[in-house]
């Protein structure tokens, strides 16, 4: 099995938390789903488990960040055009997401932020690497 990537994100509502990111097109592993954790598929090798705080905080010793206030982490993930992008805040806004700063248009990279219902900010972004600058 190659390298996977599991973030942990907690969150005050699982089941709110879940219709969230169920309408923005995202699955879930019913094998490492309770009441207190669900797997959220982002692709093969990409998987965000959301837990509740109380079960969250098991994990660690620290204070959980509040997100309200603080970010911990942007979540970035690729698109693969610009209207994969679009389409994925999109639905984040309907959702009840906030944009978090105005869309990014380089030409060959496109990017646009929303917080999710919890707080944790998220990017979408498509690039062209051939037609990226050259570096010097």
């Amino acid at each position: 099995m190659g390298t996977k990537i599991f973030v942990n994100l907690p969150v005050e509502s699982l089941d709110r938390a879940v219709g969230f990111f169920t309408k923005l097109g995202y699955t879930f592993n019913p094998q490492f789903t309770d009441a207190n954790a669900t797997c959220m598929i982002i692709s093969e090798d990409i998987f965000v488990m959301l837990l509740v705080k109380p079960f969250f905080k098991t994990f660690i010793k620290k204070e959980i960040a509040d997100t309200k206030t603080s970010c911990a982490a942007i979540i970035a993930l690729s698109a693969e055009s610009r209207a994969a992008v679009d389409s994925l805040v999109d639905k984040a806004m309907a959702a009840g997401a906030k944009e978090t700063k105005e869309k990014i248009d380089m030409g060959f990279m496109y990017q646009r932020s929303f917080e999710d219902l919890d707080g944790n900010q998220w990017e979408s972004a498509w690039m062209d690497l051939a037609a990226a600058p050259p570096q010097p």
